[in-house]
C-alpha cells in the first residue's frame, strides 16, 4: 500500500495524546500512512435488525429491547448483575461482568438499542459481550423496523474491527482513524492507471481508503476491498516485471529466441562428469540441466530457480551447471545455510569434480586466519575453479577473479541483502566484473502462487520424481503412549544393520516439562532403549567441529541412532539409514516435516517414518486442528509440491517465501493464495504495461513511476 504525504506522524491527529502515539508505536503505527493502513479484520454489521430469535443464524443480534427485570447472582467482589430483556421475537438475559454500573443505566421498562453475541446455556438466551445505547424515541410503538437510525455507538452503520495490541481499543482506534480520513484522505490521488480502474469498476483511492473502514453498504466495502487488493498486487507485480527487465536489458529480449541461442546440450566437461558416474541421470534432471546451460549460453545473465524434492539431485545438476562456468573461464561459487550442508557439498564436489581437474575450496566463517589468507590469494588469483562455503563467501575481504556463477542453496533460509551480497562479488572481479548466472536451489517447494509473487521474475525448472532405486518413504503415526512399539520396530531395523534418527522439538528440558528434549532423550534411548548400539547427539549448540565429527561418524555407519533436533532438517545424506522418529511431530510446522522425513530413503531399502504425537494438547484436550491437519496431510502426501500447499494454506504466505523479508513488499490486505484470481490478473496488467511502455512515460502511466519514485530500489528488495 503507497499514499502520498501521509509521513506525518499521527500526533497530527486531532485528539491523540502521547499515551496514544505510545500506544500506536508499540503497534507498529509510526505515521498518519500506517495508521489509514491498519485495516480492519473484520466489520460488524450493525444497519440491519437481527432479532434475538436469530442468535443462532447470524453471528450477532442487533436489534431493540425492553428492559424486563434485574437479578443478581454471586456474592461479595463476584457478585454479578443479571438484566433480563425481551424483543418482540424472544426474551434473552445480558449477563454484565464487571459492569454493576448497568444496573442504574438499563432501567427496568425502558427501550434500548442492543448489538451483541448471543449463546444458549443453563436454558436461556445468553450474552456476556454487548453494547446498548438508550432509544431515543422511547414511547415507539414495539414492533421492529427494519433498520435502526445511525448513533454515537454506531448502531446503523457497518463498523469496523480493528487487531488491537496493548492502549489500543476498538472505540479509539476508530475514532482516530474516523479523523485521520477526514483530515488527509479527499486529496488522495489515485495511483492505479485510469484504464484499469475504468475497465474493472474499481473505487477512486481515497473513497477506496474511506470505504474499507466506514462503508456505507456491504456491497461498498467488497468493492474496496477489490480495488485495495488489486492495487497491492500490481504494485507487487510492478516490482517483479521491473526486476526481470533488470535482468534482461532492452534490445535482447529476441535474441533469447534466436535460432543460433544454444541447444543446451552438454560441454566437453559436462560430457565427462556424466561419463564417469555410476547412473544415468533422470528425465527431470536432464530437462533441468539443458535449461540451465541454455540460460548460461544466453544473451543475458541466468536468473533460474531450481525446485525439487528432497533426494531429487539437485546438487548434481548444480554441479553440472559450475562445471559450465569453469570451461567458460570462470569460478563458480556455492552457498548454503549452514556449515554442516556447506562442508557435505563440499565433499560432494571434490569427490565429483576434482578427478576432472576441478579445483575445489571449501571457505567458512570457522576458517583461520592461517588457511584463510592463502585461500583467498588463490581466489582472487584464478587458483580456484569452485569455492563452496557459508555466507563467508560474500565477507568484505574475498575477492573474485572472474565469478562467473552463483549457486545458493536453501534459498529460503538466507535473507534479500545475503544474496544480493553474494551477486554484487560478480560486479567486482578482477577480471571480466559484471552480473554472473544465478541458480538458487530450493527443495521446500514453492507453490505457483507463490512463484508469482517474490520469485515471479525467475525462470523456474522443477525437477520431478526421484532417482531410479529409490522407494518411497512410508509414514506412519503413532500416539506418545504407543511409542514402545516404534521402538520395538526401530530396533529390527538396527538389528538388521541399518540406522535411524530421532528428532525432538527441544535440545534440552523445558520448565514446563511437557515436552521431550534430545540431551534427555540421547541418554534414555543409550542407556535403556538401545543399549546394545552406539547412539549420538546433534544439535545447534555444539560447536561445528563436534557436530561435523558426529555426522561423520553416522555416516560411517558408527554410530546407529542419531538424536537430533531439526538440524538434520536440510542436507544429511546417509543412505543406510533407515528411520526417521520425529517426536511430537505436531508441534512442526510441514515443511519441517517433509525436510525431516527426506533424511530417509535415500537408498535402495525401504524406509520408514514415524510421526509420534502428543496423547493431549496444549490445554490437555486433545491435538489443536491445526495440528492433526499437519499429521494428516503428511500421512497421505509424500509430494513436497501439495505438501507446500497445504502449509501455505495452513501458514499463510509471510514466512514461507520471505515476503517478510522484503521490505514494502509485506501486503495489508491481499493474500496470494485467497487471491490468486487478482493475482494472476494484476500480472497480466503490470507485465502487459511494462512491455509497451518500459520507461512509463504515458500520462496514464505517471501515477506508478510516481509510486515507484517512493520506494527503494528493486534489487534492494528482492533476489
Amino acid at each position: 500500500m503507497f499514499l502520498r504525504e501521509l509521513t506525518a506522524s499521527p500526533d497530527h491527529i486531532k485528539g491523540a495524546g502521547p499515551a496514544t502515539i505510545r500506544a500506536l508505536a508499540r503497534a507498529g503505527i509510526t505515521s498518519v500512512g500506517g495508521l489509514l493502513c491498519r485495516y480492519p479484520r473484520d466489520w460488524e454489521d450493525r444497519s440491519v435488525t437481527v432479532p434475538l430469535a436469530d442468535f443462532r443464524r447470524h453471528p450477532s443480534v442487533c436489534t431493540v429491547v425492553r428492559v424486563l427485570a434485574h437479578d443478581w447472582f454471586g456474592f461479595g467482589r463476584m457478585k454479578t448483575l443479571k438484566v433480563y430483556v425481551e424483543d418482540a421475537s424472544a426474551r434473552a438475559v445480558l449477563v454484565c461482568f464487571n459492569r454493576p454500573f448497568l444496573e442504574k443505566q438499563l432501567t427496568v421498562g425502558k427501550q434500548f438499542r442492543l448489538w451483541g453475541r448471543f449463546f444458549y446455556k443453563y436454558g436461556e438466551i445468553q450474552s456476556t459481550m454487548f453494547e446498548v445505547e438508550p432509544l431515543e424515541n422511547a414511547g415507539a410503538a414495539e414492533t421492529l423496523p427494519e433498520t435502526v437510525a445511525e448513533s454515537s455507538r454506531g448502531f446503523g452503520r457497518i463498523l469496523p474491527v480493528y487487531p488491537l495490541s496493548a492502549g489500543l481499543t476498538q472505540g479509539l482506534l476508530r475514532k482516530l482513524i474516523r479523523t485521520a480520513l477526514s483530515q488527509y484522505a479527499a486529496p488522495l490521488e489515485d495511483e492505479l492507471p485510469a484504464a484499469i480502474i475504468r475497465r474493472d469498476g474499481l473505487l477512486p483511492k481515497a473513497r477506496a481508503l474511506r470505504a474499507i473502514h466506514f462503508p456505507a453498504s456491504m456491497e461498498e466495502l467488497d468493492l474496496a476491498r477489490k480495488t485495495l487488493i488489486y492495487e497491492e498486487l500490481f504494485y507487487l507485480e510492478v516490482l517483479v516485471g521491473r526486476r526481470a527487465m533488470e535482468r534482461r536489458p532492452a534490445g535482447n529480449s529476441d535474441a533469447a529466441a534466436s535460432p543460433t541461442r544454444a541447444s543446451g546440450t552438454p560441454a566437453p566437461l559436462q560430457r565427462r562428469l556424466l561419463e564417469r558416474l555410476p547412473f544415468t541421470l533422470t528425465p527431470g534432471q536432464e530437462e533441468a540441466a539443458a535449461e540451465i546451460n541454455r540460460d548460461m549460453d544466453g544473451p543475458f545473465p541466468m536468473a533460474r530457480l531450481l525446485q525439487g524434492d528432497v533426494g531429487s539431485g539437485k546438487t548434481l545438476v548444480s554441479f553440472l551447471a559450475a562445471l559450465r562456468a569453469i570451461e567458460a573461464g570462470g569460478q563458480a561459487a556455492l552457498m548454503a545455510p549452514t556449515e554442516l550442508l556447506a562442508r557435505q557439498h563440499a565433499e560432494n564436489a571434490a569427490a565429483l569434480l576434482e578427478p576432472l581437474g576441478v579445483r575445489i575450496a571449501f571457505l567458512t566463517g570457522n576458517i583461520k586466519a592461517a588457511g584463510r589468507t592463502p585461500l583467498l590469494k588463490s581466489l582472487a588469483a584464478g587458483d580456484v575453479d569452485m569455492v563452496v562455503g557459508t555466507h563467508a563467501l560474500f565477507s568484505r575481504d574475498v575477492v573474485y577473479r572472474s565469478l562467473k556463477l552463483v549457486v545458493v542453496d536453501e534459498q529460503h533460509r538466507f535473507g534479500v541483502t545475503q544474496r544480493q551480497a553474494i551477486m554484487e562479488k560478480g560486479h567486482s572481479s578482477l577480471v571480466s566484473p559484471g552480473m554472473p548466472d544465478l541458480l538458487m536451489m530450493s527443495a521446500t517447494p514453492i507453490p505457483r502462487t507463490l512463484a508469482l509473487t517474490v520469485f515471479g521474475d525467475l525462470d523456474v525448472s522443477v525437477i520431478r520424481g526421484l532417482p531410479p532405486g529409490r522407494k518411497p518413504v512410508k509414514t506412519h503415526l503413532a500416539r506418545e503412549s504407543n511409542e514402545g512399539k516404534v521402538y520395538d520396530f526401530v530396533g529390527r531395523e538396527l538389528a538388521a544393520g541399518r540406522q535411524a534418527y530421532f528428532v525432538y522439538p527441544l535440545i534440552e528440558a523445558a520448565d514446563s516439562g511437557d515436552l521431550k528434549d534430545a540431551e534427555s532423550m540421547a541418554e534414555r534411548l543409550a542407556t535403556t532403549v538401545f543399549p546394545q548400539y552406539k547412539t549420538a547427539l546433534v544439535h545447534s549448540r555444539l560447536d561445528e567441529e563436534e557436530k561435523r565429527k558426529t555426522m561423520e561418524a553416522f555416516r560411517r555407519g558408527e554410530v546407529k541412532a542419531l538424536v537430533a533436533t531439526s538440524v538434520v532438517e536440510v542436507g544429511v545424506d546417509v543412505p543406510n539409514a533407515s528411520c526417521m522418529v520425529i517426536e511430537h511431530a505436531e508441534r512442526f510446522g510441514l515443511s519441517a516435516l517433509h525436510q525431516l522425513r527426506g533424511r530417509v530413503g535415500r537408498g535402495a531399502e525401504q524406509s520408514y517414518c514415524f510421526l509420534v504425537y502428543s496423547d493431549e494438547g496444549p490445554d490437555g484436550d486433545g491435538l489443536t486442528e491445526t495440528g492433526k491437519t499437519r499429521l494428516r496431510v503428511m500421512l497421505e502426501n509424500s509430494d513436497g509440491f501439495v505438501i507446500a500447499e497445504e502449509d501455505l494454506k495452513l501458514r499463510g504466505p509471510g514466512q514461507i517465501t520471505g515476503i517478510e523479508q522484503s521490505g514494502y513488499l509485506a501486503l495489508g490486505i491481499a493474500d496470494p493464495v485467497r487471491d490468486a484470481g487478482e493475482l494472476a490478473r494484476a500480472r497480466a496488467d503490470a507485465f502487459a504495461m511494462l512491455e509497451a511502455d518500459p520507461g512509463l512515460l504515458a500520462p496514464d502511466h505517471r501515477c506508478v513511476a510516481g509510486v515507484l519514485e517512493r520506494v527503494p530500489p528493486f534489487s534492494q528488495v528482492v533476489m
